[in-house]
């Protein structure tokens, strides 16, 4: 799973990289996408949890016509979702993102990336789904080996599309759009594959509408609150954007590469939150509560030993790092700020992550939700309003260490009590 969230998010630094050579006012149109690319990432994510909450408990349950249904179905209703997206997005860029703070300087540069993004977004979001649910079975391998070699294929195609390369035409902001689709599109091939010719999950059969909406509510009971949760994470981004923004395209441009840099940087603690949900649920179907409560509490103690690395990996290279992406030394100077002050709280971050995992999987998807509002809307974007009239930059990226302190701890006690109370009724035959 490591190998495969550092595929995904490889894609994003690989585009940044190369963008970053176009210029600080490419940097800073492409940072502005990056709450709505995240926005409908996270609702992907979101329902590829539903999916594989509920199909990892068949599978422990052993019902397979169960599996097939439920997997069939997901995939559909993924589909559903992403035409309307498409259609939404594309009416409404500049709106949108002139709520962020972008001007006029960056609209026409969002507007290249994004009329390429847009439809193709399906080859985005169907293998998120479609992964999640190959995850389920116990397959962590099989959706990493097609992100590495989906990765290859962008970080490839890249230079040549980004700079006009050879015969190719220079297409900048367009040409990473364009190649992060192409390379996206191996992963929605290989993946409908995988669920429909290997592992047999997909049924051609159709049970009629009452059936599938069952099965749709069954997996939007999970993936809507998850859904939820991964947007708020963009949208409070977004947020911030639009106050980073009143600092100038260099504060915008450090922002954005020092969160595409923390991104990269948690891959391990994303990588046990992607196993957490299957591993919870099939052994929470089989009765193995035991496994469940160890498991949770090693996966705890690793996030809180990789935040500790971390901080001091970045107090020591955190200005270096900056230097990769861009040489304007005010670009520089706001990377570096945010790696000395937001890594203080990576552990509990981690811990918070891995603990709302858990708590959607065990049928308490609303308190996942509800705990990120806390850290994203109680938290972060009122603190960083504050800290941005009494600090400046530095009281907007101390705002974020605070929200991940306060609700990490929060989260870790509340998984604690639900897995406790949900014990006690599946020993007592009842239902919470």
């Amino acid at each position: 799973m490591i190998l495969g969230i550092l595929g995904i998010h490889a894609f994003n630094l690989i585009d940044t990289f190369f963008v970053g050579q176009l210029g600080t006012r490419e940097l800073a149109a492409m940072s502005f996408t990056f709450p709505v690319v995240f926005t409908i990432a996270g609702m992907a994510l979101g329902l590829g949890l539903g999916a594989s909450a509920v199909i990892s408990r068949a599978i422990g349950e052993g019902d397979w016509h169960k599996v097939r249904r439920l997997t069939t179905d997901s995939l559909t209703l993924s589909w559903l979702i992403v035409a309307f997206l498409v259609v939404v997005g594309l009416l409404t860029i500049d709106p949108v993102f002139r709520l962020l703070g972008a001007t006029d300087e960056f609209l026409p540069l969002i507007r290249q990336y994004m009329r390429i993004w847009y439809p193709g977004a399906a080859f985005v979001v169907i293998p998120m789904v479609g992964n999640n649910a190959i995850r389920a079975t116990g397959d962590t391998k099989t959706p990493s080996l097609i992100m590495l070699v989906a990765v290859c294929a962008n970080g490839l195609i890249d230079p040549f599309l980004i700079f006009g390369w050879g015969p190719f035409p220079r297409l900048e902001l367009a040409g990473a759009a364009l190649a992060t689709i192409i390379g996206r599109s191996i992963t929605f091939t290989v993946a409908l594959w995988v669920l429909g010719r290997r592992e047999k999950m997909l049924t051609r059969r159709f049970p009629g509408v009452r059936a599938v909406w069952e099965s749709w509510k069954s997996i939007l009971y999970i993936g809507v609150p998850s859904g939820l949760v991964n947007v708020a994470i963009p949208v409070g981004l977004g947020i911030i954007t639009r106050l980073v923004s009143g600092y100038g395209a260099a504060a915008v441009a450090g922002f954005g590469v020092a969160s595409r840099v923390e991104t990269f940087a948690l891959t391990p603690i994303g990588a046990v939150r992607s196993v957490v949900a299957p591993f919870v649920g099939q052994n929470w179907g089989a009765c193995r509560h035991d496994r469940v409560r160890r498991g949770v509490a090693l996966s705890q103690r690793f996030a809180l030993a990789w935040g500790v690395l971390l901080l001091v990996v970045f107090a020591i290279v955190g200005s270096r790092l900056a230097t990769l992406f861009n040489d304007d030394p005010a670009v520089v100077r706001n990377v570096a700020l945010y790696l000395w002050i937001v890594p203080l709280s990576y552990g509990l971050k981690g811990v918070f992550q891995l603990s709302t995992a858990g708590l959607a999987v065990l049928r308490r998807p609303l308190d996942a939700a509800l705990l990120t509002a806390l850290q994203i809307f109680g938290l972060y974007v009122p603190l960083g309003i504050l800290g941005s009239h009494i600090l400046g930059l530095t009281g907007v990226f101390g705002a974020a260490a605070v929200a991940n302190l306060v609700t990490g701890f929060a989260a870790y006690f509340w998984l604690k009590r639900v897995m406790a109370i949900r014990e006690r009724c599946d020993e007592a035959g009842l239902t919470e």
